[in-house]
This record gives C-alpha cells, structure tokens and sequence, in this order.
C-alpha cells in the first residue's frame, strides 16, 4: 500500500491541474503538489538548474511507498524518479506525457515555440529536453495507467498506445474529446479511474 501520493506539474508547472482530481480521490494516504522551481508559484532554488535537478527533488521525497502520478512533461520526471526508485514507487499515473519518446512519429504538434514566446521568463529545461527512454521503459515493472485524450495535439493517441506498448504493466485509457488538460477538464472521470488504479496489486 502506497504511504503517499505524489501529484507532479507539467511544463508549466501548474500544480492546481491536480487539485480537481486529488480532491476526488477516495485513497487515504496523504496527497503531496510538488512544485517546479521558478514555474507557477513555486519560488526559484538556486540549487535547481534543469531536469536532472528536479528529477533528483522528487527522488529525495520518495522515502516510502509512493504512487507517481504526472501531467505531461512531469511524465517524464516521473519516470526517470521511478526508474532510481523501482523498489519504492508502487504505482505511475501517466497524463498525456511524452515518456521519453519521439512524438515526432505519432504526429504531435511541437509545442515548444510557443511556449516559449508564451513563456519567455520560464527556464527552458523543458522546452530543451530531448531525451530518449525508449530502451529504458521495459524495465519498468510498476503498474501505469496512461491517460489520454483523443482531441489532444500535443500528445497524440499514438503517442499513448506506444508507451503502452513500452511499458509492461500498462493500461491505456482514453477520454473521448480529452485535450492536453484532461486531468483538471475531466476530473470527475479521471479520479475513479486512478483510485481503481491504486488498489491494484503491485
């Protein structure tokens, strides 16, 4: 039984997503929003220079049983913490992330420019990373469930269907007109899905 849940952002680093869901949730063990250092309202850690930082911010809170659950490029933050903390990260919930993968070939849109103009004074560890955990997926034994949406640019249904494929304890589900804010947009049917998710056996 997973002692803590923790709830990680997107590349915006918006940890209200999650509120609509994580108050949904009927699973007992306590919910932790953790924040992206100088996105949102997470003031800036000089400590904190770019993905591998974060990634090592959230391995260092996963000290007990811990359920991952992640909102886009927090997937892949996610899954690099559960790959150094297999023994401990009990369950990943996945939203609409790129895992790691070449979105190139499902046919995403390229969200990065954008962003960017959008966004001229967040740090660009997101935008810039370029990762492939392709060859790293299979080695996570943990039960996911993927989250997609059909009406999502920037993180194709094929996108999901491949990191299902990827991923050996995957489930694949996805919302009819979901777009890239699902979590919050679709809260009511994101929560049951995700407390069902927890009380699988790991």
């Amino acid at each position: 039984m997973h002692s803590q849940l923790l709830f990680l952002p997107g590349a915006l680093g918006r940890t209200e997503l999650w509120l609509p869901v994580a108050d949904r949730l009927a699973h007992p063990a306590p919910k932790i929003h953790i924040g992206w250092p100088g996105f949102g309202s997470t003031p800036p850690d000089p400590e904190v220079k770019g993905i591998d930082d974060l990634v090592a911010k959230v391995v260092s809170q996963i000290n007990q049983p811990t359920a991952l659950i992640a909102q886009s490029m927090g997937g892949v933050v996610a899954i690099r913490a559960a790959l150094e903390k297999p023994d401990l990260v009990t369950h990943l919930v996945l939203s609409v992330t790129s895992g790691g993968i070449d979105m190139r070939k499902h046919g995403a849109q390229d969200w990065r420019a954008s962003f960017l103009a959008a966004h001229p004074s967040l740090p660009r560890w997101f935008s810039a990373y370029q990762e492939d955990l392709t060859t790293k997926l299979p080695e996570l034994h943990i039960p996911t469930l993927l989250l997609w949406g059909d009406a999502d640019p920037i993180s194709p249904v094929g996108a999901g269907e491949r990191l299902a494929s990827l991923l050996p304890r995957a489930k694949l589900h996805i919302l009819p007109g979901g777009e890239h804010d699902l979590a919050s947009t679709f809260a009511a049917d994101v929560a049951p899905l995700i407390d069902a998710h927890l009380g699988e056996e790991t």
